[in-house]
């Protein structure tokens, strides 16, 4: 994806053999092409005069940072000069506006492919090795004779031991898939008959089901993974374009 910005094209930032050879041992390439591409991108978006004052206002109440010789000291310590500071505050607010004007578009087609995996749902789980006390545990719950909570609570031998079986809310696709797919096609309160899955055998009831649905929050989850998977697609054009700074024939 090519990144178009509203005043103009971002370029790759430059690098020098000896900043590759400096920033690839420590892991530290590619974070700085994303980081400096970012820093492009955000930039593109103008703020207004009345937002930058604001925003810095709030920095200085937060960091009481009382007057322009505390603001100084401030930037000396921290290597910082007032421009650099002032692109670090206004960048969340500007990269917000970038990424809802290009791929906030494409929320909803985003979030139609991915909805079975935002699906959230609760459901109790009793795991246990033995098929035999798995059947007979399902049984006590299926006849009321003991509850599930505590029944999880004295045998259950995965992690839900510990929260007396309740798992969730969580996303369905967080469960195995053979788990998310019962899930899936389960009615709420219904017990499920005991089922294996690898070493386990399960005993599940489905306690509620909630279907995702396309709300302000969801949709700027699904811009800002757009955004997300663009950066890294152009982050990894340019780490080919180095590979000669690092490794020339």
């Amino acid at each position: 994806m090519q990144f178009v910005c509203p005043l103009g094209v971002t370029s790759p930032v430059q690098l020098t053999p000896e900043l590759v050879e400096l920033l690839a041992p420590l892991g530290l390439l590619k974070p700085f092409l994303r980081q400096s591409l970012v820093a492009d991108l955000a930039r593109c978006v103008d703020v207004a005069e009345e937002e930058r004052q604001e925003v810095l206002d709030s920095f200085l109440r937060e960091q009481k940072l009382d007057g322009e010789p505390a603001l100084e000291a401030f930037l000396r310590q921290n290597l910082l000069r007032f421009q650099d500071l002032e692109q670090q505050l206004l960048q969340p607010l500007r990269l917000k506006r970038y990424i809802d004007q290009h791929h906030r578009p494409k929320a909803e087609a985003r979030f139609l492919t991915r909805k079975q995996q935002l699906d959230r749902v609760v459901y109790s789980l009793l795991r246990l090795e033995d098929p035999g006390l798995a059947r007979e545990l399902y049984l006590q719950i299926q006849e009321g004779e003991a509850d599930f909570a505590e029944l999880a609570a004295r045998y259950a031998e995965g992690p839900e031991r510990t929260t007396r079986g309740i798992v969730g809310p969580v996303p369905l696709m967080q469960a195995h898939p053979l788990l998310a797919e019962r899930l899936r096609t389960a009615s709420p309160g219904v017990l499920m008959e005991p089922f294996r899955i690898e070493r386990w055998w399960l005993v599940v009831r489905l306690e509620t089901y909630a279907p995702a649905s396309l709300d302000d929050a969801t949709a700027q989850q699904m811009a800002r993974e757009l955004f997300d998977e663009a950066v890294d697609e152009q982050v990894s054009r340019q780490l080919q374009q180095l590979i000669p700074l690092r490794f020339p024939q």
